[in-house]
């Protein structure tokens, strides 16, 4: 499943098969869906990465870090410090 080619709207919001979420670029493996839960944002949200390089991070603001893929620095979105289902995990 590719993350992150957002036009014509997101598809993978309500996606809850088991699978790998992968950059849409490069083909790296970003997500599982086993870190995957619902959330009101309009994006597919994710506790955790599949590796530990799978996404770069740069600090935007404090408790937000602009997010992109580890392999190629494709856009992916962003990770929210302590927004995640249970306290002290991010949201990606």
């Amino acid at each position: 499943m590719s993350f992150c080619a957002f036009l014509g709207g997101e598809v993978f919001k309500s996606h809850f098969e088991p699978g790998i979420y992968v950059c849409a670029k490069c083909g790296y493996e970003l997500f599982s869906s086993r870190a995957k839960y619902e959330h009101s944002s309009p994006w597919p949200a994710f506790t955790e990465t599949i590796h530990e390089d799978s996404v770069a991070k740069r600090k935007e603001r404090p408790g937000a870090y602009k997010v992109s893929c580890g392999r190629c620095g494709n856009g992916l979105g962003h990770e929210f410090l302590n927004d995640g289902p249970k306290r002290g995990q991010s949201r990606f």
